[in-house]
């Protein structure tokens, strides 16, 4: 396993990030475990949560894999062997269950108090080792959406008092390094500027989409990320399962996520689909698994930090966990630029 360093800290993460969203909803505690140990044993230190998981959201499922996690840190004591990334919920008006007195989250610094002691308390330990924004708390294209609408009368909490709030938890010790996700190049250079004015921790890294369906990190926030040593944390590198080709033809297998949750439409549009079949035929003509070639590209981003996969089965897991094992060739990676260019953002 391949390890890089997280930003300019001195921790070092695996170049795969266990994703856990899935535990308490598609996977049982004792699943999660498995997945878990597993993840360690094949070199896996980083492993990604969130407040709101399981996903997708629910008042049923709030914090769930936060709980899951703790349980395994108190049987298994591994607490130190993982660097443990979590997520702060952005502004969202469907979500008012995530807070005691039944307000929207937001990203001030009552709610993001009111969010770490209460991850902290569900992860069973007394400090996170990155700790994200999940999307920012102002209006950007985010989840799928290019047009940016800008609102003059928007209720923003400024990025400002944000990173004051953050910069109190890592001075208590209860964070030790902070990161955004969904974000954009003007908020992560916004973050930079305060944070070299003095005015809190520097970000560390951007947890945004990134896969052969949705490389548009590559405008503004790849050079952000190289020049600014702020990482890309790539999530939903198989475009939610989509570039296994698992749904093609308008297939719906037992348990899938798309089968379960149809309402999730994201990397299902015509256009990503005719670029998944192009890969899939590439992947044939070179004789390699298209799942490799799907992680392995996006591992050998030079922006890249970590690649974020999430597993039901451990025959996924172990699957997945091989691509590390494989280095694209030139010219393979010739080809796929040039399906790049035929499939422009097919699903942003």
């Amino acid at each position: 396993m391949e390890y890089r360093k997280l930003g300019r800290t001195d921790i070092s993460v695996s170049a795969l990030c266990l994703g856990t969203m899935t535990w308490g909803e598609q996977n049982t505690q004792a699943e999660a475990f498995e997945q878990m140990n597993y993840s360690l044993e094949q070199g896996i230190n980083f492993f990604d949560t969130a407040e709101l998981y399981s996903a997708p959201p629910r008042s049923g499922t709030y914090g769930a894999t936060e709980e899951i996690i703790g349980n395994w840190f108190r049987e298994t004591g591994n607490r130190d062997k993982v660097v443990l990334a979590s997520k702060v919920t952005g502004p969202s008006e469907h979500m008012t269950y995530m807070r005691e007195d039944g307000s929207a989250p937001r990203l001030d610094r009552r709610n993001i108090r009111e969010a770490i002691e209460g991850s902290l308390r569900r992860l069973q330990t007394d400090y996170i080792d990155l700790y994200q924004l999940h999307w920012p708390d102002r209006n950007v294209n985010k989840f799928g959406t290019l047009n940016f609408r800008h609102d003059p009368q928007e209720n923003m909490v400024h990025p400002e008092e944000t990173l004051s709030a953050l910069n109190e938890l890592v001075q208590e010790g209860k964070v030790r390094h902070v990161g955004v996700s969904n974000e954009t190049p003007w908020g992560v250079m916004t973050y930079t500027k305060l944070a070299e004015q003095g005015k809190g921790p520097r970000m560390v890294s951007i947890q945004n989409p990134y896969s052969l369906l949705n490389r548009s990190f590559e405008v503004g926030l790849a050079e952000v990320a190289v020049r600014e040593n702020v990482g890309l944390l790539a999530y939903a590198p198989l475009a939610a399962g989509t570039l296994t080709g698992k749904y093609l033809n308008g297939a719906r297998p037992v348990g899938a996520r798309m089968t379960l949750f149809p309402e999730q439409t994201r990397y299902m549009k015509q256009s990503g689909q005719d670029a998944v079949a192009d890969y899939l035929e590439l992947a044939e003509k070179r004789g390699i698994d298209p799942v490799h070639m799907a992680l392995a590209f996006v591992t050998s981003r030079p922006f890249l930090t970590s690649n974020i996969f999430g597993a039901r089965t451990m025959d996924q897991l172990r699957h997945v966990i091989k691509s590390a094992e494989l280095s694209l060739s030139e010219e393979l990676l010739s080809d796929l630029e040039e399906l790049g260019h035929r499939h422009t953002f097919p699903c942003p």
